[in-house]
């Protein structure tokens, strides 16, 4: 089965880049192409791909606003940020708005292949250490945790699961460090999303950081 991408990005050299390297690896391919956050939109629902590349930094709209519209959809494709700093606040936010990921412009192409997989198969947390500092950051700058709804409907193994899946544990991962199936953290982490009501890990491990449920320092 083919992954398939739609790339955003104002820079024409960087949108032939990224369709290069994308459409070289077996198993991907570029179905579109949008030269702003305002043009993504008709491109997904036209191609329906699975996953959007996204600068989060564009003239008209940005990443964060065109995440938000993406989100917005019944069926939503997964986005991967692309960015210049990996600790540029516009990250975190575009991951607040939905974005499954981040991966910064001066990655390598094995690095970029290899990001666009583990966002799609959505089993493990991308830059974990890196979420973790931006989410400091923001608490930082913030006078009290916000609530999160469900958190506390957490029973006592999905807190363990949703403190691991923080540190950027995959199901194998997780699943040894407890002791129990792999079957069995699937089903706890679904749990851990629907009571979070969180579209994927990264929105998870965002609440659990934003409700003081896991310190991000």
């Amino acid at each position: 089965m083919t992954l398939t991408v739609v790339i955003a990005d104002d820079e024409d050299l960087i949108r032939a880049g990224l369709r290069i390297i994308i459409d070289a690896e077996p198993g991907l391919s570029v179905v579109g192409e949008a030269a702003d956050g305002a043009a993504v939109l008709p491109v997904v629902r036209r191609e329906r791909p699975d996953l959007v590349l996204m600068d989060v930094r564009m003239p008209a709209l940005d990443g964060i606003q065109a995440t938000e519209r993406l989100m917005a959809l019944d069926d939503p494709p997964k986005v991967l940020v692309v960015t210049t700093f990996e600790n540029d606040d516009y990250v975190y936010d575009a991951l607040r708005a939905g974005a499954s990921g981040f991966l910064l412009k001066r990655a390598r192409p094995d690095e970029l292949v290899q990001a666009v997989k583990l966002v799609a198969a959505g089993e493990s947390l991308l830059f974990p250490a890196a979420i973790r500092t931006l989410a400091g950051r923001r608490q930082e700058a913030t006078v009290s945790p916000a609530r999160v709804p469900g958190i506390d409907r957490l029973t006592g193994r999905e807190g363990d699961v949703l403190r691991l899946m923080t540190r950027g544990l995959s199901n194998h991962e997780i699943a040894a460090e407890l002791v129990v199936s792999q079957e069995t953290v699937k089903t706890h982490v679904g749990n851990v999303l629907a009571k979070l009501g969180a579209r994927d890990r990264t929105q998870a491990v965002i609440a659990a950081y934003e409700s003081g449920f896991v310190s991000p320092r």
